[in-house]
């Protein structure tokens, strides 16, 4: 890719984090005490890969780690083993975490093939 074009993916992701930031800010000031008792709803994967994303690739082991957790449990264990192997590992805290953005690239495919 060009550098051009990376800057370009940064200020977008950028952008669509000021939003989200400023759809959460809104949520909040319009939020009643009420809300305070429910419990806040689970991250799903879709948007653990969009927060991923706009955080400009800092992923965290964690994060990976839940998501072919998810993928395992839903009987792809043999196929998140493959992926963990394709960057040269075989167990995930030995991949290099310069490959977590494409291994979570590589597991939203996963049972949609």
């Amino acid at each position: 890719m060009s550098k051009i074009k990376l800057l370009l993916d940064v200020v977008s992701d950028m952008r669509s984090l000021a939003d989200s930031l400023q759809a959460v800010c809104d949520a909040m000031a319009e939020s009643e005490p009420a809300d305070k008792d429910k419990k806040p709803a689970p991250v799903k994967e879709a948007e653990l890969k969009k927060t991923a994303k706009s955080a400009d690739k800092k992923i965290k082991l964690e994060d990976v780690r839940a998501v072919l957790a998810e993928k395992s449990q839903a009987g792809l264990t043999a196929e998140v083993r493959k992926i963990i192997k394709k960057y040269g590992g075989s167990k995930l805290s030995e991949v290099n975490p310069k490959h977590y953005a494409n291994i979570l690239k590589d597991a939203e495919v996963l049972g949609n093939e």
